[in-house]
Order: structure tokens, then sequence, then C-alpha cells
């Protein structure tokens, strides 16, 4: 009973990933969405730090000449 019962297991598991290969699931969604929100949440100020950075070496530069 117990070999049967894991043959079965595997057959359904088998069809299962024939049936859909590249299906994008729910749970790929949720993965998705999970990591990209904090990345668009934090991009503006990262690139307003970057700004900022720039703008004051270049202010530091200029300032180094005299």
């Amino acid at each position: 009973m117990k070999t049967w019962w894991h043959e079965k297991k595997e057959k359904r598991r088998k069809r299962r990933s024939e049936k859909n290969p590249g299906q994008y699931t729910f749970g790929d969604f949720m993965a998705d969405l999970l990591l990209w929100v904090p990345e668009l949440l934090l991009f503006p100020f990262r690139i307003l730090f970057w700004l900022v950075r720039g703008l004051g070496r270049v202010i530091g530069n200029f300032f180094d000449l005299f």
C-alpha cells in the first residue's frame, strides 16, 4: 500500500508540473510584490541622496580651486 501511494503521489506531481510549466502563480506575484514595494518606496530617497552627495562634491571641489 505504501509503495502504491508514493507512486500515485509522484504521478500526480509530474502531471501538475507538466500541465502548467511556465504559469505565473499567485505565490510568484506575492513574492515579486514583497520584493518590489520596498524598492519603489526607497528609490526616490536614494536618488535624492546621490544627487545631494554629488552636488556637495562639486561645490567642495569648486572651493578647493581657490
